[in-house]
């Protein structure tokens, strides 16, 4: 069962218990009160789908951070553009994934600086990447290890469809330190 078909599981469930909440008893005395067991099912349902919802802010966060950090290293160097903008693609690739359209993943023309003005609720301007391409690499290196961790520790909390993502964003992380780093020397 994938996530969506979790989370529409349990809202569904909380729709039937609430219609269940509301029903006439047989004597038509008016609406029945709920049993204490379906007020604490209720309450479970609300607090696993606010859990998850807040797992997947802080995941796509993650990467929204690290494709932040690609924009800036585009930006200050473009000739880094033919080795990093594929991994650009599959950092916002990664964004769009993890939050399900929560929030669009800025467009690759943010790293030219053309992209639309961000929402007020957006942090400032991300930190410019360094001068030196090296040093550039090597943070954005540091950054995809930092994603890749952030993703690795969200493993245990996270549902089994929604697990697997993120171990696969993960791996998918590791690689792109790999490829920034050591894979240039290869």
């Amino acid at each position: 069962m994938t996530t969506t078909g979790r989370r529409t599981l349990l809202t569904a469930g909380a729709s039937a218990a609430a219609a269940a909440l509301t029903g006439c008893t047989s004597d038509g005395a008016g609406p029945r009160r709920p049993s204490p067991a379906e007020e604490a099912a209720a309450r479970e349902a609300e607090r696993v789908a606010r859990a998850e919802a807040a797992l997947r802010r802080r995941a796509a966060d993650a990467s929204r951070t690290l494709l932040e950090r690609y924009d800036a290293a585009l930006a200050a160097h473009p000739a880094l553009r033919t080795r990093v903008a594929p991994l650009r693609a599959a950092a916002a690739a990664h964004v769009r994934a993890l939050s399900e359209g929560d929030r669009p993943a800025p467009s690759p023309s943010a790293a030219s600086g053309t992209a639309a003005p961000a929402a007020s609720t957006a942090p400032a301007a991300p930190r410019p990447a360094p001068a030196d391409p090296a040093a550039a690499l090597r943070e954005l290196a540091a950054a995809a290890r930092t994603a890749s961790g952030a993703h690795t520790a969200e493993l245990l909390a996270a549902p089994p469809e929604y697990a697997r993502l993120l171990a696969s964003v993960a791996a998918a992380g590791a690689a792109h330190a790999y490829l920034l780093t050591e894979g240039a020397r290869a």
